[in-house]
């Protein structure tokens, strides 16, 4: 099969958000009380995600190869460290993570 089908293929196969319950998951949060503080940090992190990509379409973060991970990583950075986050780290670890699938320009 020539590459372009692979990539399609691959590229429909991907899950396009990251739930609540996926993340509460990777997180280890079991009550319901943090519900809306992380359904706010996946939307947030989604966010700072396409801005370091250089991209408005969340298709194009979820496509690329770490781009879940990414996200899911600045949630849990960003849950972590509610009350003392430094966010110019959090970005260049993204901008490392991210790096392969960065747009040129927007």
């Amino acid at each position: 099969m020539p590459l372009s089908i692979h990539r399609t293929e691959a590229f429909r196969s991907f899950d396009m958000s990251i739930t609540l319950k996926e993340m509460k998951n990777y997180l280890r949060v079991d009550g319901s009380q943090d519900d809306t503080l992380i359904r706010s940090l996946i939307s947030s992190s989604e966010g700072i995600c396409m801005d370091v990509l250089r991209t408005d379409d969340s298709k194009t973060l979820y496509g690329s190869k770490y781009g879940k991970a990414a996200v899911m990583y600045a949630v849990n950075y960003m849950f972590e460290h509610r009350t003392e986050a430094d966010y110019k780290a959090l970005k260049l670890s993204l901008r490392a993570m991210l790096f392969g699938s960065r747009q040129e320009a927007f």
